[in-house]
């Protein structure tokens, strides 16, 4: 097993076996679903394995082994949309903004994996929350997050189901991208800030639809 560990820090043996390894008591215990293996040093492994086969710095207590197809999925009435966003902190730090507003995330080809330890962390277990769909898969009205000259975020009609559509770090959004959305916004900012982290946007964007009295 600490093989198979040591197999699943790389993305391509993630797609290959359809599992991810988590590692980290808290983590683990925020595990919504059964593991396929549950390590813990000193129990059922010895701990010198465990830390040869962890990607921390500091050797875990416990590891686990889930299947990807076990994640929640399906759709919300509030998603964000991320396209292309490769950094794996910013795609988990997404999951446990929409964890916090009770949204859903969607996510396209180019994105960081979700189930990559650093993805993991970031969502400190909301991964096993949010449910995980495909870009073009959620509906209602699609909102693009532009840097500037869309409109003011605070004017939009958010009303019924939206799905905030967020770009990469530095290219952002295609404007084939947001020609398919309904509405561009733009978050205001003050001082030197030129923009806001593609993270920093989505979870003001959900912050601004949770304060909105909501109607059909």
């Amino acid at each position: 097993m600490a093989r198979t560990i040591r197999r699943l820090l790389d993305r391509r043996w993630r797609d290959k076996l359809g599992l991810f390894v988590v590692e980290g008591e808290d983590l683990v215990e925020a595990a919504e679903i059964e593991p396929v293996e549950l390590l813990v040093a000193g129990e059922n492994v010895d701990p010198e394995l465990l830390a040869e086969a962890s990607s921390l710095a500091h050797p875990p207590r416990a590891v686990a082994v889930y299947r990807r197809a076990d994640l929640p999925r399906g759709t919300r009435a509030a998603t964000l949309a991320l396209w292309r966003v490769a950094d794996p902190g910013n795609v988990g730090t997404l999951l446990r903004a929409a964890d916090a507003f009770g949204a859903g995330v969607a996510l396209s080809a180019g994105c960081a994996d979700p189930t990559g330890p650093k993805a993991l962390r970031a969502s400190m277990g909301s991964i096993f929350r949010v449910p995980l769909g495909a870009f073009d898969e959620p509906g209602g009205r699609r909102i693009a997050l532009v840097p500037r000259s869309g409109e003011l975020l605070t004017r939009v009609d958010l009303s019924g189901t939206v799905v905030f559509v967020l770009g990469a770090e530095r290219e952002g959004l295609p404007d084939e991208v947001v020609a398919r959305c309904d509405a561009a916004a733009t978050i205001p900012v003050s001082g030197g800030a030129e923009s806001l982290n593609v993270a920093m946007a989505g979870t003001v964007a959900l912050y601004e639809l949770a304060r909105r009295p909501r109607r059909p």
